[in-house]
């Protein structure tokens, strides 16, 4: 199985510390014009993706092949085409379980294809956030609370979620590795439909002083 991939940073990084089966080949490629012309790949991932509509008219092209989209925000609804969504945000792609959002024609074949990657993978709803990024920006947006109600700081804020939740890292220190920008963004797009998602006053600020 042939997968060309469009990732750089953190995302190339992440992919590449993942074990990944011996009769995979990865090819990792460093501009959306490269990978239109990977015709010879079955499997696109684009975990570089922005939500722009001549970047998705684009990726259009590679259909019928699977194309998987970093899409943690935008659903499939919104995009307009019958992608694949995955969670890769920092620290999200390198976990054992891949949030993956897929239409309900497509179930069989993301089992197919994940059981031939050897990874686990859990379908979650086409939702913005996807689960665990909506849980994720609520905590964090909950100890920007916390900070403007001067009840800690934001280390000790980190190290109590640490150890009284076992996350592998705290709230703050969660945000730095994912971008603030990133759930400020995610925050606005769910507080448009629910108030307990409206963004804390210290988040806000870091973001537009």
């Amino acid at each position: 199985m042939r997968i060309a991939v469009l990732a750089t940073g953190w995302a190339k990084k992440e992919l590449l510390s993942k074990a990944i089966s011996s009769t995979v080949e990865l090819t990792f490629l460093d501009s959306l014009g490269d990978m239109i012309l990977s015709r010879n790949a079955d499997i696109f991932f684009d975990l570089d993706f922005v939500f722009d509509k001549e970047r998705i008219n684009k990726l259009g092209q590679l259909l019928p092949k699977p194309v998987f989209v970093n899409s943690v925000i935008h659903t499939l609804e919104e995009i307009g085409s019958p992608f694949i969504r995955i969670n890769a945000w920092p620290t999200f792609l390198k976990r054992d379980i891949c949030e993956v959002v897929a239409g309900d024609n497509q179930h069989q074949l993301i089992a197919e294809i994940f059981e031939k990657l050897d990874w686990r993978y859990q379908l979650v709803p086409d939702i913005i956030g996807m689960i665990s990024c909506r849980i994720l920006a609520t905590v964090i947006n909950e100890a920007y609370h916390t900070l403007d109600d001067e009840v800690s700081t934001k280390e000790e804020i980190d190290i109590a979620m640490k150890l009284g939740t076992s996350y592998p890292l705290g709230p703050f220190e969660w945000s730095e590795k994912i971008g603030l920008k990133e759930i400020y963004d995610l925050l606005l797009h769910l507080s448009k439909k629910e108030n307990i998602y409206i963004v804390a006053k210290g988040l806000e600020r870091q973001i537009n002083p």
